[in-house]
């Protein structure tokens, strides 16, 4: 008797259990990608950075020291450099008699100032050319800096500077290399000399406008001197 109701019992099992093998002629079906995200370029995000640039009474930065300048903030605000969201950028492929100092609010995309800044006196006469690291060398500094504490000095309200390029900038507090205001940074000493005067080395300021631009840009904030004769070596790894 058991014989026969053992076969009957797996038969209704079964029929009543699904089969989940799938037949070697089914065809599984695949989502389809309609469409496929390109990853921005970083010349895309820095070209896109400088469009929403906007100011209804100063001059823009030149795109190709905006570039650098940019990159670089991004790479220092990464490593913990630098804190805030301001970048001051120093044109020295310019003339000292236009106005190639910039402060930027990379937020709002605000340019804040755009000032006449003096270079030092062996740096060049109305072009800067020569630059130097070195102690009592009278020159200019390249690259990129986070900008320190403010002090009163000989010129008043100064702000300290720290070079972060070793050899290139790095002795810049050593030195005294500091933002200043200078009389000789002025239209009318332009006016009279044929170009704007020169420091013993520091990015000064017209008078009217220093405490302004070393309030907003104080306590570790980006610093950058462009020249094109050189490359910094901060990457774009936090761009891309």
């Amino acid at each position: 008797m058991i014989y026969t109701i053992i076969p009957t019992i797996l038969f209704v099992l079964a029929s009543v259990i699904p089969n989940n093998t799938i037949s070697s002629d089914t065809k599984i079906s695949k989502p389809t990608v309609y469409a496929k995200t390109l990853e921005t370029t970083v010349e895309a995000k820095i070209e896109t950075a400088y469009s929403n640039l906007h100011s209804k009474k100063f001059a823009l930065p030149k795109l190709e020291s905006f570039a650098v300048a940019l990159k670089g903030y991004y790479s220092l605000k990464e490593k913990g450099l630098i804190k805030k969201d301001i970048l001051t950028i120093i044109d020295f492929s310019m003339s000292s008699n236009t106005k190639r100092l910039w402060v930027i609010n990379l937020i709002t995309g605000d340019v804040l100032f755009n000032s006449l800044v003096a270079h030092g006196r062996n740096t060049g006469e109305e072009f800067a050319s020569n630059f130097s690291n070195a102690n009592e060398s009278f020159k200019s500094s390249l690259g990129f800096y986070s900008t320190g504490e403010i002090y009163n000095g000989k010129h008043g309200m100064s702000l300290r500077l720290d070079g972060l390029e070793k050899g290139v900038n790095d002795n810049a507090r050593a030195r005294g290399v500091v933002m200043h205001a200078a009389d000789y940074v002025s239209d009318s000493f332009i006016k009279n000399n044929h170009r704007l005067g020169r420091s013993q080395g520091c990015p000064a300021v017209p008078n009217e406008l220093s405490k302004e631009i070393i309030s907003m840009i104080k306590d570790k904030s980006c610093f950058f001197i462009y020249h094109p004769s050189r490359a910094s070596k901060f990457g774009t790894k936090s761009l891309s």
